[in-house]
């Protein structure tokens, strides 16, 4: 979406950012406080706020600059792709790959990966991480969702802010979950003193976890984990924050000898349910746990066949 465009208020009260969402098809809330903070929407010519409340009849100028070219780098990185069309793509990340880049992480991230197999998406979502609508922690494994265009970014970044998408996740956790299934509901926050960390906090985000088990020994859990929100870490600190941390994860439990083998937090993105972008219809997308996760399962004797 290039050029400028003249909008009209048509009630008093509306949040400037919000307006505009809703009459700007096809650009998400954050592109669009974006494009609001840089001055490129003004009233009668001045720069405000995305928060700035408009009056009946006020005028709204918008300008759509081209979207300039990421300079992330195109990477020849092997994806494995659960499902691809024109608007989106369904990935299944592998463990230790890293979103996008950051501190520490300059490529081999999943961006970067897409990137070299996909280049139209170098300039969708206009935010410095192209086609990205959620994402996963770098040692979680399983699906992820990819916009492929602008309008499909706003329709999937609408459900996943309005948690109207499905996310079903396989976690091992130490010890027995009592009672077997639950829903924790706690704000998640930044930790007071250790700023890598997420954890539960007086005036955090609200943040709930429905669990149920699948299968248990005294040792361990395996767990099935539907997040309704999206918090940072959320599943993994849902889990420590009721005494049962994920296996493996060195950051909010312990790792013994057993978990240190497995190199990783026990965690994996195995379903996936959203409306698609363009379409509307309720799409579902499953991939079974990675070889690791499974070995693992079987040695400490967790033979649950309906996942292995």
């Amino acid at each position: 979406m290039n050029g400028i465009r003249i909008l009209e208020s048509d009630r008093a009260g509306d949040r400037l950012d919000i307006f505009l969402t809703q009459r700007c098809s096809g650009l998400s809330r954050s592109r669009i406080k974006k494009l609001i903070i840089d001055g490129y929407a003004t009233i009668d010519g001045k720069k405000v706020s995305p928060a700035y409340k408009l009056r009946a009849g006020q005028r709204v100028t918008v300008e759509f600059p081209a979207p300039s070219p990421t300079n992330i780098a195109a990477q020849r990185i092997p994806l494995s792709v659960v499902y691809e069309d024109d608007d989106m793509l369904v990935i299944d990340k592998p463990a230790g790959m890293a979103m996008h880049p950051g501190a520490g992480q300059p490529d081999a991230t999943m961006v970067n990966a897409l990137l070299g197999m996909y280049r139209d998406i170098a300039s969708v979502g206009g935010d410095g991480r192209p086609g990205l609508v959620h994402r996963l922690d770098r040692d979680t494994s399983g699906l992820v969702a990819v916009a492929r265009t602008d309008a499909a970014h706003a329709a999937l970044s609408a459900q996943f802010r309005d948690r109207t998408v499905s996310k079903r996740y396989l976690a091992l956790v130490s010890g027995t979950l009592d009672p077997p299934h639950a829903i924790i509901d706690a704000p998640i926050g930044r930790h007071p003193r250790d700023r890598k960390r997420m954890a539960i906090v007086e005036g955090g985000r609200p943040s709930v976890t429905a669990y149920r088990t699948i299968a248990s020994i005294p040792k361990y859990t395996f767990a099935e984990a539907h997040p309704r929100t999206g918090r940072t870490h959320q599943i993994r600190v849902h889990f420590a924050s009721v005494g049962h941390p994920t296996i493996g994860d060195a950051l909010y439990g312990h790792t013994g000898h057993a978990e240190a083998r497995l190199g990783r937090h026990f965690l994996h993105a195995a379903g996936l349910e959203l409306d698609h972008p363009t379409t509307g219809a309720r799409v579902s997308f499953e991939c079974p746990m990675p070889e690791d996760l499974r070995a693992f399962l079987m040695a400490v004797g967790l033979h649950t066949q309906e996942y292995i």
